[in-house]
């Protein structure tokens, strides 16, 4: 087979008319010849960091979904399932993505649980974690969270780290926020990438350091902006990532939507093609063909190198997307679920006041802010009702709480801002890192019947309105993803999206992809497990009310 037009080079940077060999899923030739042509031939794209848990969809459906926007690889920390089914989690990702000819690449989860704060469904230890990088289809140990222990060398966090540097497998960072001293020891114990920048200040630094700088534009999290200035200071390392993608954006775009972004603000294409094709294959050591004899066939071709819609994608010489229409198909899944919540009472999520400090009672309040995993602390007059604390619509401080899944234990109970809920309650089971049940409410009625919904379908995401309508979309795997077509999915939950955005009236872009990290805890200010509210800045537990006196 031979496909022709305008080949983008990436390694000797430069543009030339040419025609390109294919047999059996490899490159054989590429040559150069005297022609034109509308069309540009450049490798495919790789997203350098994501959970594809995050997108509710196992990995066979993301494919479907991804190839139409040109990538052909992901470099996947399954850490999500992990979270809920320890190693089971990461082999059935395994296996699924395998039916797949897309190219997951998974690492092996550093930190499961990812704190000793919350209660997950498993734990992955240095002996595990060491079995996992001894299987060559695990290619780096994934992004090492607890970033104390590495600084306070902690035995096991270190021992991990020791593991895949002897395997000579790459360790992903996770530093929110970590500069100057900590943020030099910190990757001086052998851990190379850092998505987590949200400052240029940030990212400047940790790029001076040398470390890879993974610009994350996800659902939820968005750094785009403030760390694209980099690219062209630092072309050979920068990574592009989402981290985590919803399936309504899965429709709209994918990595072609920050080539095409990066564009308009005047990077360099090579720059920006070397970021999103290159530099993940070179760091990570992929088997993905970057355009060179001997490569397997895996590219894409457009006709517009300015906005990147992408034409044809290609994966070891198979077509796999064309005109916006995917050609691979649904996979066959037995869903895996590890759920064994019970119903609750509206009783349970009461906030009863202190007896004794109860005149100018002041509460925590988490700030959630739009595009950001990163939160706000602040201190609010609490709203008492027969001698309990309530949700206040009125200046938004609205009832939070985190219900484990897995073992019978009472909810957890906070406020939080900036969801802005008129009338009706959310929830969702993907809740990072745990994915215990996560629920925001304007009363304890609506926030107990949301929670229910949860409950009742073991996993996934709803919505109930003070009117008496609901919404769920069920998770059956996992209790945080689905094995249903993903444009179906996509639809519903754009529906269910819509639906908590006009008659719940809550202003921010993604609900319930912002709802899901406000339980993860090695992202400060201030979180919610479990267990309780944790202050991501102190590393501990803090109480809800500003008094010395117990609730």
């Amino acid at each position: 087979m031979i496909i022709s037009g305008n080949i983008i080079d990436l390694h000797h940077r430069r543009i030339f008319f040419g025609e390109i060999t294919i047999k059996n899923g490899h490159i054989t030739r590429i040559e150069q010849k005297s022609g034109v042509s509308r069309s540009y031939i450049l490798p495919g794209f790789v997203d350098a960091h994501v959970h594809v848990e995050s997108s509710m969809l196992i990995p066979s459906e993301f494919a479907r979904m991804a190839v139409v926007h040109g990538t052909v690889a992901t470099v996947s920390d399954p850490h999500e399932i992990a979270n809920v089914m320890g190693v089971e989690g990461v082999r059935f990702m395994m296996k699924n993505g395998h039916q797949s000819p897309f190219k997951f690449f998974f690492g092996a989860p550093s930190c499961v649980p990812a704190t000793s704060f919350e209660t997950a469904g498993a734990t992955i230890d240095s002996k595990a974690v060491e079995e996992l990088l001894n299987d060559p289809e695990i290619l780096y140990l994934s992004e090492m969270m607890n970033y104390p222990g590495v600084l306070f060398n902690d035995e096991e966090v270190l021992k991990k780290i020791s593991i895949a540097k002897q395997l000579n497998k790459p360790v992903d960072g996770h530093a929110p926020g970590v500069t100057g001293e900590d943020a030099r020891r910190y990757f001086a114990a052998g851990i190379s990438t850092d998505h987590e920048c949200f400052t240029f200040e940030e990212g400047l630094e940790k790029a001076k350091l040398g470390v890879k700088i993974l610009i994350r534009e996800g659902s939820a999290a968005r750094n785009f902006e403030a760390l694209i200035p980099l690219l062209e200071r630092f072309p050979g390392q920068i990574m592009f990532c989402s981290d985590d993608k919803h399936p309504d954006d899965l429709v709209e775009g994918h990595l072609n939507q920050l080539a095409a972004r990066a564009l308009a603000k005047g990077c360099e294409l090579l720059d920006i093609l070397r970021a999103a094709c290159v530099n993940p294959v070179e760091h990570y050591g992929l088997p993905v063909g970057l355009l060179r004899e001997g490569d397997p066939a895996d590219f894409i071709v457009t006709d517009d190198l300015e906005n990147f819609t992408i034409r044809q994608t290609w994966i070891a010489g198979q077509l796999v997307a064309e005109d916006g229409k995917t050609l691979l198909p649904s996979v066959d899944c037995q869903p895996v679920n590890h759920f064994t919540a019970k119903p609750r009472e509206t009783t349970d999520f009461a906030v009863q006041a202190p007896n004794s400090v109860r005149e100018n009672l002041q509460i925590r309040v988490i700030r959630a802010l739009e595009g950001q995993l990163v939160t706000e602390s602040f201190l609010a007059p609490a709203l008492l009702q027969n001698g309990r604390i309530v949700s206040n619509p009125e200046h938004d401080i609205l009832k939070f709480t985190v219900v484990n899944r897995y073992r019978e234990a009472p909810p957890s109970l906070a406020f939080i801002q900036n969801f802005n809920l008129k009338n009706g309650a959310i929830a969702s089971c993907v809740g990072h890192d745990s994915h215990n049940i996560l629920a925001i409410g304007t009363d304890d009625e609506l926030l107990c019947k949301a929670v229910n919904l949860i409950i009742g379908n073991k996993g996934g995401i709803a919505a109930v309105s003070g009117a008496g309508e609901e919404r769920v979309l069920p998770l059956p795997v996992a209790g945080i993803m689905t094995t249903e077509d993903g444009y179906t999915v996509a639809k519903k939950y754009s529906a269910i999206d819509a639906f908590v955005k006009q008659e719940l009236k809550c202003t921010l872009k993604a609900p319930f992809m912002t709802l899901s990290f406000m339980a993860l805890l090695v992202i400060p200010e201030l979180k919610l497990s479990d267990l309780g509210l944790f202050d991501g800045k102190k590393f501990q537990f803090v109480k809800l009310f500003e008094t010395t006196v117990e609730p």
